[in-house]
């Protein structure tokens, strides 16, 4: 609440699966929230057999969330409880970016374009497919499941960007309409991305990290068809949660790109010219507390979301943030 204080569990909740980094992962409004009072949540969804990341909708009302329903469920299913993505941002146009991870042990669903693990989708607010979709003309109808069955349009209808590992951040500017997503490396190589649709992002194709095991994931760290990352970070930071600023209460802070940063117990902010990278600064490590996500709040203030099991969040003003 604005006061600071935290209200009780809302009602209406959909039922999660809580196992390893599986759970609620993120909740946004609907840009006619104000008119629709229409929420938005990815969570993973399902059983150890068979589990995905899963965006429903809901309305928000005084005694909680009502009429929820599915508007896209990640085909196909995997049996491992890691590498949900789970971001969400809209575009400018009123669609819905979502990122998707690709699983641990399928990382090479992260280049099948058939299948939805390891990509960005682009859906429309019910769950629709916008027909400029780069693969829309090979699918047709909703994202929406019925039943709890796959995807009616097919795998490769909703995928906007493909080759990406676990992304856990994702933003875009209200000034330009850049989409930026950030994604975790292995052992190192956690990447930034400036996203463009229809392009491949490389994982595990492509990669600056190194396997959990200290093997090579791939030979190349580049190559001519498939998108570099604007910066990456050897070792990794662990980057999750991603905010833009483009408000008024810090003027100095225009453009610039807030990472959270796990590993580190600190915040990166990247400042971006000519569309790259020109500079990276450590903030708010005095905190001592993983930042598990940014936020920019309607005030115009930087809001950090710690974790841990006392987990906080930390409203960055003039006093403590300059």
């Amino acid at each position: 609440a604005a006061d600071g204080t935290v209200s009780a569990p809302l009602a209406g909740v959909p039922e999660v699966y809580f196992r390893g980094q599986g759970g609620l992962l993120d909740v946004i409004l609907h840009p006619a929230f104000a008119d629709n009072g229409l929420v938005y949540l990815s969570y993973a969804h399902g059983g150890p057999d068979a589990n995905a990341t899963r965006v429903a909708r809901a309305r928000l009302t005084d005694s909680g969330l009502v009429d929820l329903e599915a508007v896209l469920t990640v085909a196909p299913t995997k049996d491992t409880p890691q590498h949900y993505g789970g971001s969400m941002a809209w575009l400018r146009d009123g669609t819905l970016l979502i990122t998707t991870g690709d699983g641990f042990d399928y990382r090479e669903q992260a280049q099948n374009v058939d299948g939805m693990l390891g990509k960005t989708l682009r859906i429309g607010d019910d769950g629709s497919i916008p027909a400029d979709n780069p693969f829309a003309a090979e699918a047709s109808g909703s994202a929406a499941e019925a039943s709890g069955s796959a995807a009616e349009a097919g795998g490769a209808a909703p995928v906007w960007t493909w080759g990406h590992r676990n992304p856990q951040g994702l933003a875009v500017d209200p000034v330009t309409g850049r989409a930026y997503q950030h994604e975790h490396g292995p052992r190192g190589g956690d990447e930034l991305n400036l996203l463009k649709p229809g392009r491949n992002y490389g994982w595990p194709v492509v990669t600056h990290g190194l396997d959990y095991t200290g093997a090579y994931v791939s030979p190349f760290q580049e190559l001519p068809d498939m998108e570099g990352a604007l910066t990456h970070w050897v070792p990794s930071i662990a980057p999750s949660g991603l905010a833009i600023y483009r408000a008024e209460a810090f003027p100095e802070w225009q453009g610039n790109l807030f990472v959270g940063a796990l590993v580190n117990r600190e915040v990166r902010r990247l400042v971006l010219e000519n569309g790259q990278v020109a500079a990276e600064h450590a903030m708010f490590g005095e905190l001592g507390e993983r930042i598990r996500n940014v936020k920019v709040g309607p005030d115009g203030h930087l809001y950090l979301v710690t974790d841990s099991e006392q987990g906080r969040i930390v409203r960055v003003d003039r006093a403590n943030g300059g």
